[in-house]
């Protein structure tokens, strides 16, 4: 399978959950069974699907989300702060559940553990959507795979996955993916992966690579960081840079490396929908640093 790549100013639709992120910070995570005390209470905007909007809209000036909410406080509160960010929220519906909520545990080191509730997210419906010729497409596993795979049958560009939370895969959802984007963990976790035509895998503190038919074709280095923040918005920065680089024509190293800086500057954010440069000032600061053979944004 082809992949589709549109030199133009690239045009981001993601599909996907919108959560209210309700944190609590502490010295270290509690193990099974224990109390932790002397955390620092906050609520705020969140949800896998949101926080790729969120960034691409940064990242890119404008994008669409496509998604639910409830009829309640945090589905208004959330779809202004979308809305704030430059997010086309036209999409999105108002349902009778709950608005989804994401209760988030994290430590000094930025280190998470997070339940979700769905509520509303398990209400979202492409009844009333439609892609352009020229719209790259992003979803996530935290709307119902059959979600997925129906924004997939209906877009007529790039569709890119945001495979997590590690799921199997229904087998025609991976195969209409352009592109699979996933951490290490998740890598192991879906071994069809290993076959995909185009597969991005995250490694943390060591970088990422892109796969092709399952062999290693790129690679880049992380962007190292001593002051992080928060760890929860770095993985869907890192996704929307990565569509909207490729989107844009970069090689995959160069789209690697701009999506890492990317994430580098997500985790100095304690938001999990940090400030973010425009796409380009990372476009222009990789390339600078892959000449050097260095790793700085």
């Amino acid at each position: 399978m082809s992949t589709p790549v549109q030199s133009s100013a690239p045009t981001l639709t993601v599909v996907g959950s919108i959560n209210l992120d309700i944190t609590a910070t502490a010295s270290r995570l509690p193990s099974p069974g224990e109390t932790v005390g002397g955390a620092v209470l906050r609520q705020q905007p969140g949800g896998k699907g949101a926080n790729q909007a969120v960034a691409a809209a940064r990242l890119a000036g404008s994008s669409r989300m496509v998604g639910a909410v409830g009829q309640d406080d945090a589905g208004r509160t959330l779809l202004d702060a979308m809305a704030g960010a430059g997010v086309d929220i036209s999409d999105i519906a108002a349902v009778d559940e709950a608005t989804g909520t994401a209760l988030v545990l994290v430590d000094s080191d930025g280190e998470n553990q997070i339940v979700v509730c769905p509520g509303a997210n398990a209400s979202v419906s492409l009844a009333d959507v439609s892609f352009g010729d020229d719209e790259a497409v992003l979803c996530q596993l935290e709307v119902d795979q059959d979600v997925a795979l129906e924004a997939a049958r209906a877009s007529k560009g790039f569709f890119a996955l945001n495979a997590a939370p590690a799921a199997p895969l229904i087998p025609e959802l991976l195969e209409r993916c352009h592109l699979v984007i996933v951490n290490e963990t998740e890598y192991e976790l879906i071994p069809a992966l290993t076959d995909a035509p185009l597969v991005a895998v995250t490694y943390g503190g060591d970088g990422s690579a892109i796969f092709v038919d399952g062999e290693r074709v790129a690679e880049a280095p992380a962007v190292r960081v001593t002051d992080i923040a928060n760890t929860i918005g770095a993985g869907d920065a890192f996704c929307a840079a990565l569509v909207l680089a490729l989107q844009a024509g970069l090689d995959y190293s160069h789209a690697l490396a701009t999506a890492n800086a990317v994430g580098a500057d997500a985790v100095r954010d304690a938001s999990s929908q940090p400030a973010l440069q425009p796409l380009e000032h990372y476009i222009e600061a990789t390339r600078t640093s892959l000449a050097s053979g260095s790793a700085t944004a």
